[in-house]
């Protein structure tokens, strides 16, 4: 069943006292119709939703990655009714594995979108889940083993003299085991979570996972001052450098791709393993060493100072390291710099100058200007002009794969961007460059839309240059790691 009612949608991103020189468009109501239809959509629904195209005309539809969708439908009287579908009928572009359908088909798609990597299987080989499949109990029982040994090495270091019972000495394994599995939980939640992150920044999520390694750290220092709460300090500790762990492994896997240029990664993988196992050895003997004074282990305050000076030299060499590490690949922040530039003077720097002036731990939501990616477009045009703005806007970018447009009401210029479904990672280069010409161009008292027309031929004339010199200077535009969000996108189509 159908509910319409009339209401008016307040702008964000359009209305502005500043902008009293646009033309006025007819009064024009947004009109929702509530019906939510089903995989089948009943006779009665259906025969009303041919009835509304036959007298109207489907602008676009707006899909969510949860599988709902919803019609934007402008009819003859300015009107613009919205249709919202429940589950869309559209196919995922990126799902045609037999093999992934029948195996697991019975999981909720938020549990698919957790253990698996997105756009799956497209994304990866034919005999990836196979593995997986077979990987996990496999995994299974080499932790079980890892439990029950974790017995005899207490046993080993005098914990059953000091308790004298057998059920003291499982009452401690249960704990130290506990802890592990505590531990444990950070590793899954960052996996399932973040996985997608890695391959854009592994830099800062290099950096990133030193930081919490070292938080977690302070937890394990801090049982000898509390020994009664050792369990909740240890499994803090443990779960806080777990998660350092699920960033620093997948992060690092990436920088050895990198260095990999001639298909040799298991050899560079294997090398990093002598470099770290030496660097391991002799810690541990300096360590032992350190442990080895008297002076340092009966006084705690020491002890605490000698590891935070420790701590603070691995954190400054962690970022040394980093900072020297020259990726010819594009991420959105290395795509700020070379297209500051281009905007500016008409020219980018080589990859060894812009990974020099990349900053490691700046978050990208901080960066200037503001760029949010994905916004549905109620937020970005609304209210009583609403059709007008939507019909100028989809004229004015027909030919681009996005939708851009300036956010009035904000503080510091911001923009909003939706992409449409055959949005690739040059789609998102091209927005940023858009963004960047407005950001050095824009005026407030003059036309929000002439803005954006002169913004897209001044692309139109410059983008296959910047292109052109990105290949020039050496940067690697087969491998531009901008991914189009995949909450929202925009289909024409329908």
């Amino acid at each position: 069943m159908s509910y319409a009612l009339q209401l008016s949608i307040p702008a964000r991103a359009l209305e502005s006292s500043k902008n009293s020189n646009r033309k006025r468009a007819r009064p024009c109501h947004l009109q929702i119709l509530s019906s939510f239809s089903q995989p089948n959509i009943p006779e009665k629904e259906e025969a009303d939703l041919g009835r509304i195209q036959d007298q109207s005309h489907v602008i676009l539809v707006e899909r969510y990655g949860n599988g709902t969708a919803k019609r934007f439908i402008l009819d003859d009287e300015c009107k613009v009714q919205t249709l919202h579908v429940k589950h869309d009928s559209v196919d995922n572009r990126l799902q045609g594995s037999h093999f992934s359908d029948t195996t697991l088909s019975f999981l909720p798609n938020v549990v698919k979108d957790f253990i698996l990597p997105a756009g799956f299987p497209g994304t990866v080989s034919d005999d990836y889940l196979q593995y997986m499949l077979l990987q996990f109990p496999t995994n299974v029982t080499a932790w079980i083993c890892q439990a029950l040994v974790t017995s005899s090495l207490l046993k080993a270091v005098g914990i059953d003299s000091f308790s004298g019972t057998t059920a003291a000495i499982s009452a401690a394994t249960i704990k130290w085991v506990s802890k592990d599995g505590i531990g444990a939980v950070g590793r899954l939640f960052i996996g399932g979570r973040f996985g997608n992150l890695f391959d854009d920044d592994p830099k800062q999520w290099r950096m990133y996972a030193d930081f919490i390694g070292s938080a977690g750290s302070i937890f394990d220092l801090t049982t000898q001052v509390y020994p009664a709460y050792f369990l909740p300090l240890a499994s803090l500790g443990n779960l806080a450098k777990a998660v350092a762990r699920g960033l620093k492994d997948p992060s690092f896997r990436v920088i050895q791709n990198h260095f990999a240029i001639a298909g040799n990664l298991g050899e560079v993988a294997a090398k990093e393993e002598v470099w770290e196992v030496s660097a391991q050895l002799l810690g541990l003997a300096l360590g032992i060493l350190i442990l080895d004074t008297p002076e340092l282990v009966r006084s705690y305050p020491v002890l605490a100072l000698t590891w935070l000076s420790m701590r603070l030299l691995h954190l400054w060499l962690r970022y040394q390291s980093l900072s020297v590490l020259q990726f010819n690949s594009i991420n959105l922040k290395r795509a700020r710099i070379l297209v500051k530039s281009h905007v500016s003077y008409s020219t980018v720097s080589g990859f060894d100058d812009c990974n020099k002036e990349e900053n490691i731990l700046l978050w990208e939501k901080f960066m200037k200007p503001r760029i949010i990616f994905g916004v549905p477009l109620e937020e970005m045009v609304g209210g009583e002009k609403f059709v007008f703005e939507l019909k100028t806007l989809l004229r004015i970018y027909s030919k681009e794969k996005y939708i851009l447009i300036v956010n009035l009401l904000a503080r510091d210029f911001e923009v909003f961007i939706s992409f449409k479904v055959e949005a690739t990672s040059m789609s998102v280069l091209r927005s940023v460059w858009q963004t960047y010409w407005l950001y050095e161009k824009f005026e407030s008292s003059d036309n929000l839309f002439d803005q954006l027309s002169h913004s897209l031929s001044e692309m139109e004339e410059r983008f296959d240059n910047f292109i052109h010199q990105l290949e020039k200077a050496g940067w690697d535009t087969r491998q531009i790691n901008l991914k189009v969000p995949t909450e929202i996108s925009i289909d024409e189509s329908s």
